[in-house]
């Protein structure tokens, strides 16, 4: 079947074709129920401009209607012999209304056409990131308050260091989490903007509007300049994918403590047997396979953003045909961290804390710094007071001093878990997700 692109009497080498078109069908699918919705959206600035009479949109919304209802019920497939989902949702209009169905084509070329679709994946799947990482947050400060009061070792350099608690174990990940959450901010606020009518990259002489087309699509905002609309292909998926990375970061983190902490040599918490796997050899094994599998999924994930810039550097303005291959880092990488941020829920909720750990003698130094505070607090000054507690150490005399008395912000004692909770729900007010669905619904009344 010939391409929407190609000549007459010109046909592409079979091997150049294989090459060229790739995975694209495979993640194009993905793209089906955006590339609609950008239909739907283009077709009624169209009309508004006379490039179609007011009848031939009408079947055309209700026949876009029906392709976006064939895909979600899972119906949608790109046929054998064509190249894209654009030219897939084109073939089917053009079977169903004739001519009126050629016009959607109209003041777009594909590279609008697959940048806008591309916004709106990401839009959409980010969004979908920063509810399940809400999710998590939210069962993070919920362990963080059951368990403030079950004290645990602190670390620096692997070397115990002062007493923590589990409240501020749990209550740490849940503000990174806050953090991480402002990188996909970021990054829904650079997916949020309108690339359509951008064409190739250099605008078109119908007289578009575009405005039209970003309160239809439910954009923030417009991407203004057609050429650097074009330029942000790249830039999304990287702005996306550091934002995922970022996820990641904490979630690996995360699993290596569980690993740690979950090992006999710590003991420190447990996970129920049925989250284990066992040896072949060794019958005592209860393996924590799925932080370690954690731990490598989000590893991997963390190297997204260095797959993309080498995709795109040294390029110059304008489209390029290696952009096809961000979608094969892009879009996989959406399942991967939801996947691992459903796990991570999962292993928190079934969780099993040890209490009274530090009630164990080989934990006595961790209060080291205590006694130095209750010398400077009788009026020994600090450093003659390190030195006293310092020398007991060394000759054996040393007691430790057990009852703490943490009060300031973020400390055992005042873990700030509201405030924490305060600062997620002001991030998460900034995507505005509201804005978008309603333009979505809409467009598709």
């Amino acid at each position: 079947m010939s391409k929407l692109w190609q000549k007459d009497n010109v046909s592409v080498n079979e091997k150049i074709e294989k090459f060229t078109v790739g995975r694209d069908p495979e993640f194009d699918v993905l793209l089906a129920p955006f590339d609609v919705l950008g239909s739907m959206a283009h077709t009624r600035m169209l009309e508004s401009i006379g490039l179609l009479e007011a009848s031939e949109l009408a079947e055309i919304q209700v026949e876009l209607q029906h392709i976006y209802q064939e895909i979600q019920s899972g119906n949608f497939e790109i046929e054998e012999g064509i190249e894209d989902v654009h030219s897939q949702v084109e073939l089917l209009l053009t079977r169903k209304l004739g001519e009126s169905g050629k016009k959607i084509h109209s003041g777009r070329s594909r590279n609008d056409q697959v940048l806008v679709d591309l916004k709106l994946f990401t839009r959409s799947r980010l969004q979908e990131v920063a509810e399940a990482s809400n999710n998590l947050f939210e069962l993070l400060i919920s362990l963080s308050d059951k368990f403030k009061d079950v004290l645990l070792p602190g670390y620096t350099h692997l070397q115990i260091a002062m007493p923590s608690s589990f409240g501020l174990w749990f209550g740490a990940y849940a503000e990174a989490l806050v953090d991480d959450m402002e990188m996909l901010q970021t990054a829904y606020k650079i997916a949020n903007k309108n690339p359509l009518g951008s064409g190739a990259g250099y605008g078109s002489s119908f007289p578009l509007n575009r405005t039209m087309t970003t309160e239809l699509l439910g954009f923030q905002e417009l991407h203004y300049n057609v050429v650097y609309a074009q330029m942000s292909r790249g830039k999304t998926e990287l702005f996306a994918t550091t934002a995922i990375a970022q996820i990641a970061s904490t979630l690996s983190r995360l699993a290596m403590d569980i690993c740690l902490y979950n090992s006999q040599n710590f003991g420190f918490i447990k996970l129920p047997d049925e989250m284990t796997t066992g040896s072949s050899i060794m019958p005592h094994k209860k393996n924590p396979d799925v932080a370690e599998l954690l731990r490598g999924k989000t590893n991997r994930l963390k190297g997204l953003p260095n797959e993309i810039q080498l995709v795109m550097g040294n390029l110059p303005s304008g489209y390029h045909r290696e952009m096809q291959i961000l979608k094969e880092i892009l879009m996989p990488a959406f399942d991967e961290i939801l996947n691992c941020l459903d796990m991570t829920y999962f292993m928190l909720s079934n969780i099993e804390v040890k209490e009274n750990i530090l009630t164990d003698e080989k934990y006595d130094m961790l209060f080291s710094v205590e006694r130095v505070n209750e010398l400077v607090l009788q009026g020994v000054p600090f450093r003659e007071a390190y030195k006293i507690i310092g020398n007991e150490i060394n000759s054996g005399t040393y007691s430790p001093n057990r009852n703490l008395n943490h009060t300031h912000e973020g400390s055992i004692g005042n873990l700030c878990n509201l405030q924490i909770t305060n600062m997620m729900q002001e991030v998460l007010s900034r995507f505005n997700f509201e804005k978008a669905e309603l333009a979505i619904a809409d467009l598709l009344k």
